[in-house]
């Protein structure tokens, strides 16, 4: 469960979380911003508590897990940076014409993952659009 309790002043913003927590990770104590003029100009203090450094190394006395070979990479979807494309989608400003791939993107989820740039702009005066693989056509 988290708390925080946070103090203001008229002078400054000090918010002091106190987090209670299972895990051995590193725990913001204390952030302030402190808007008092000084000749110094204005500071920021952030204090951090190293929690790690005071548990007891737990993980050490578990047994090492083998490391799982690395699986081999799918072969790369679509068209290569820089081959030339023929636009197949009828609505496209672009239909029929040729431009040059930009990137690919490998996620196989992704809509649109071709990005296809042109040397002539549409009439919103860009030069760039994403298309389907299956509405391009390699030159």
């Amino acid at each position: 469960m988290a708390s925080c309790s946070m103090a203001s002043a008229a002078v400054g913003f000090v918010v002091a979380p106190n987090v209670i927590s299972n895990t051995t990770t590193v725990k913001c104590n204390m952030v302030m911003f402190s808007s008092k003029k000084s000749s110094r100009g204005s500071r920021l203090v952030v204090k951090a508590a190293d929690e790690a450094a005071a548990a007891p190394p737990a993980a050490a006395a578990e047994p090492a897990v083998p490391a799982k070979e690395a699986a081999p990479k799918p072969p790369p979807i679509g068209p290569k940076r820089g081959a030339k494309v023929r636009i197949l989608r009828k609505e496209s400003y672009w239909y029929k014409g040729v431009g040059s791939v930009v990137t690919v993107d490998q996620d196989p989820k992704t809509r649109y993952p071709v990005v296809v740039r042109f040397n002539k702009v549409n009439y919103a005066n860009v030069s760039t659009n994403n298309y389907a693989l299956d509405e391009i056509q390699e030159v």
